[in-house]
């Protein structure tokens, strides 16, 4: 009995010197239940009906994701048509970085699968930088995420000074397209922001509006 109880003892000591990881093995070993971590999922169907089996398959491959997040972290969720495809729009908020992703496909299953592995991606290839700028860490569980080989990135090459010129929404646009760029930033002159009007994918505008 005694040399059982010294076997396990040193088993346990050697798994506490690993870490989370060699803790969390241990206590597989030894049938343990893990713990459930539930993000908040919120699915919002734009003239599309959001299925019982749609809303499951989106239950299911979040909940991989949600082991990386505090509990009370958000996905707002959109899924819409997209001409003759379906596209589905993620977005989480954490204190500090917003985690965006998107896709159109034929299927929306197959979007799901995109969108989720485009977020895992994110999280992993900027886990570094992440760190270093959320240092509380109370949004993100980086000690969750696996470690992957550091990627190289790109490089800050020019920098532009603009000079910001009152105008309206309308004006704006018709500069931005005059100059024939994607965006365009400018001083509203209503409401005295910094605003920034763009393209959309859908070949519609958008505008993007500051506040302090």
């Amino acid at each position: 009995m005694n040399k059982y109880l010294a076997k396990h003892k040193m088993l346990w000591y050697n798994k506490l010197n690993e870490g989370t990881e060699g803790i969390s093995r241990m206590l597989n070993m030894f049938g343990a239940k893990k713990e459930v971590i539930n993000m908040k999922i919120i699915v919002t169907g734009k003239n599309i009906t959001i299925s019982e089996k749609i809303q499951e398959a989106i239950d299911k491959k979040f909940a991989k994701l949600g082991k990386y997040f505090a509990d009370d972290i958000e996905a707002k969720v959109v899924i819409h048509p997209e001409k003759a495809k379906v596209k589905m729009e993620t977005t989480i908020l954490t204190k500090g970085t917003i985690f965006r992703a998107e896709d159109v496909e034929q299927d929306v299953f197959d979007c799901i699968d995109v969108v989720a592995d485009k977020l895992l991606s994110q999280l992993t290839k900027y886990k570094g930088k992440l760190m270093k700028r959320n240092k509380s860490k109370e949004s993100v569980r980086f000690e969750m995420i696996p470690e992957v080989e550091p990627q190289e990135m790109s490089k800050l090459v020019k920098t532009k000074k603009l000079q910001l010129i009152p105008m309206s929404v309308e004006e704006a646009l018709l500069q931005m397209e005059l100059l024939q760029h994607d965006f365009f930033v400018y001083l509203d002159v209503d409401t005295n922001t910094v605003n920034v009007v763009y393209k959309r994918n859908d070949k519609d505008y958008g505008v993007l509006e500051t506040e302090q």
